[in-house]
């Protein structure tokens, strides 16, 4: 882990508390260096003509012009010449510049007048500091006055003046370097927060495609991620629970179907028994069917309880060696029922006695119960049904064909039987085709016989 991803993974407040320790040092260095080169800025502003602090060729030029007219006291105790030298002194003399003479013989100091910006000259003082740094504009030159000639030292700390101002604006320079730091910090916080504040508000009304941005790995960092976590939980919670509530309702709709057919055969074999339509030696195998019908419709019940039918994806047949004769019977009670109903049927089932497959017979019951509910639905009986089992190439072949109504484009269907069927055909791993020719409905299972397993 390099340097930025170590301090992005730490708390906020440690950063903070980091951040305001760099700044802080940033912005002392700063005033540091401004303060050492303040003399460097004052010749800047100098040079650039935006100021000046001290012109000495005009203090000289006032100088001499008025240095003629007076008398330089003859030593420092000469009162009444110190007297009359003060207009000369107060010519030249302000609050930032001071004059001295000296002879130039002997080098005694006759009179003088300093500043008076030195009486502020604490030790230690910001003044006294800047001046340091800025530095006395210094110069001797000899001066005749009306009484001879002398040496006059002038001095002057103009640039004092440079100090607060200077000293101000390097205050206000260094804080706002110090707060941009802080701010735009702030300003980073601020905009990853409303980046996760956004994704919220997306959430609440209702978008959980949309992904919640990588805020780093502080406390905002954590929240937006455990909350991008939370945003893909509830959208595959969702997305489960609309899978689950269409699973339900195929299920319902599955079930009915499945359910429709056995009750539909129960129903006719109980209608021709109460019309008594059967001699006596039938009514008895009428019975018996019935019972067997009322046995498929409770084994289906059952079976909705252990898993959703065709339409969940958990469901799986219980395959077992099962003769193919039983399918021929499957076939058989269908074939009788619709004859009941009407209709002709023409069976041709040819199969060995001993040729068995892999079956699951309560399914193989739903699978033929769909497809003779089908020829109910929508078969013609003035067409003949035609039933066929043939083994063909190691596979047991049924062939199921009518003829289709007229009117059966207009019978309403969504085609669940069929759906259904071929699920279930596909976990016997067989194969179900359909042919529609010239109003011929045409059904094809072809499933697997025992041998072609173990061979």
């Amino acid at each position: 882990m390099d340097a930025t991803e170590k301090i992005g993974s730490w708390k906020i407040r440690t950063k903070m508390i980091f951040l305001l320790f760099v700044m802080a040092t940033i912005s002392i260095s700063l005033f540091a260096f401004l303060w050492r080169h303040q003399v460097d800025a004052a010749d800047l502003l100098e040079r650039a003509g935006i100021v000046t602090w001290f012109d000495s060729d005009e203090f000289l030029e006032k100088a001499e012009a008025a240095a003629k007219y007076y008398n330089v006291p003859e030593s420092e105790d000469d009162e009444d010449g110190k007297k009359a030298f003060e207009p000369f002194l107060d010519l030249l003399v302000d609050d930032y510049t001071g004059v001295s003479i000296y002879g130039i013989d002997d080098g005694l100091y006759r009179y003088g007048r300093t500043p008076k910006i030195l009486n502020h000259f604490i030790f230690g003082s910001i003044l006294a500091s800047s001046q340091s740094i800025l530095g006395e504009q210094y110069g001797d030159i000899p001066m005749k006055f009306a009484n001879g000639t002398y040496d006059m030292i002038y001095y002057s700390y103009n640039r004092s003046k440079f100090t607060y101002p200077y000293v101000i604006v390097s205050i206000i320079l260094c804080v706002a370097v110090f707060l941009s730091g802080i701010l735009i910090f702030l300003g980073r916080m601020m905009k990853r927060v409303s980046a996760v504040k956004d994704a919220i508000v997306r959430m609440s009304v209702g978008d959980l495609s949309s992904h919640v941005p990588p805020c780093g790995a502080d406390e905002i960092g954590v929240v937006s991620k455990e909350l991008d976590t939370l945003r893909q939980t509830l959208q595959e919670n969702i997305r489960r629970e609309s899978e689950s509530r269409q699973a339900n309702q195929d299920l319902i709709t599955a079930m009915s179907h499945d359910l429709r057919t056995p009750l539909t055969v129960l129903n006719g074999y109980l209608e021709v028994l109460k019309l008594k339509r059967a001699d006596p030696d039938a009514q008895e195998k009428y019975v018996d069917r019935c019972l067997e019908k009322a046995a498929d419709i409770k084994v289906l019940t059952d079976r909705m309880f252990e898993y959703a039918l065709v339409y969940e994806e958990n469901e799986t047949a219980e395959l077992k060696p099962l003769p193919v004769s039983a399918l021929a019977e499957c076939l058989r009670e269908n074939c009788e029922f619709i004859r009941i109903a009407g209709f002709t049927v023409e069976e041709k089932l040819e199969y060995g006695t001993k040729s068995e497959m892999y079956g699951d017979e309560v399914m193989l019951k739903r699978i033929f119960s769909n497809l003779f509910s089908n020829i109910l639905k929508y078969g013609d009986k003035r067409g003949k049904v035609a039933v066929q089992i043939c083994p063909e190439c190691g596979r047991i072949k049924i062939m199921i064909t009518n003829l289709i109504k007229k009117d059966a484009a207009d019978t309403e269907s969504n085609q669940i039987g069929l759906r259904s069927v071929r699920k279930m055909v596909k976990m016997h791993q067989g194969e179900l085709y359909t042919f529609v020719e010239t109003n011929i409905y045409t059904v094809q299972i072809m499933f697997d016989l025992i041998h072609k397993y173990s061979g």
